[in-house]
């Protein structure tokens, strides 16, 4: 099975800086400073699976994938 390269955006609007995909995946995501997010917008397929329990992992779901094998979280709630 081929599978498309990896390319995620952050909404960093949306991030509220939980951190919750450096910990899932902290070879793609890090912090510089102590809220300012910067991440691999193109990681390699080696961490596939990290970043995509990372965009899961998000609390405010701000991680967009393209390329992933595994279908993003659907937002709950009422969209605020």
């Amino acid at each position: 099975m081929i599978t498309q390269p990896l390319r995620l955006v952050v909404d960093l609007n949306r991030c509220q800086s939980y951190g919750q995909c450096v910990y899932a995946a902290p070879t793609v995501f890090r912090f510089h400073g102590e809220e300012s997010l910067e991440y691999d917008y193109a990681p390699g397929d080696g961490v596939r699976r990290e970043v995509e329990r990372a965009a899961a992992a998000c609390p405010v779901q701000a991680i967009t994938l393209s390329g992933a094998t595994e279908p993003a979280p659907v937002a709950c709630g009422d969209g605020r």
